[in-house]
C-alpha cells in the first residue's frame, strides 16, 4: 500500500495538480469559454483585450485562494471527524 506521508515527505504530493472535475459539463464549458474569448479577441483593440485577460487572471487569483480555502477547511473538517471518531467520547 503506498504510503502518503511518504508521498508528502518526499514531496511527491501535490492535490492542486491531481485535481480535475468530473462534471461531465466541465469539457463543454471550456470549449465554450474558448470560442468566447476568440469572439472578445476580433472585437476588442490588442490593448483591450490585454486588459480583459489581466483582469481575468485576476478573477483566476481570487479562484485559487478560495479552492486553496476549502480544502484547508475540507482536510480540517475531516481531521476533526477522525479526531472525533477516534476518542472515547462518543
Amino acid at each position: 500500500m503506498k504510503s502518503v506521508l511518504k508521498d508528502l515527505y518526499n514531496g511527491d504530493l501535490c492535490p492542486v495538480g491531481q485535481i480535475v472535475s468530473k462534471n461531465t459539463a466541465y469539457r463543454e464549458i471550456g470549449r465554450r469559454i474558448s470560442e468566447e474569448m476568440g469572439a472578445w479577441r476580433k472585437r476588442l483593440t490588442e490593448d483591450e483585450y490585454k486588459q480583459l485577460e489581466k483582469l481575468i487572471e485576476l478573477r483566476v487569483q481570487t479562484i485559487e485562494m478560495d479552492l486553496a480555502a476549502s480544502f484547508e477547511h475540507g482536510f480540517k473538517l475531516g481531521a476533526s471527524l477522525m479526531i472525533e471518531v477516534m476518542s472515547d467520547d462518543c
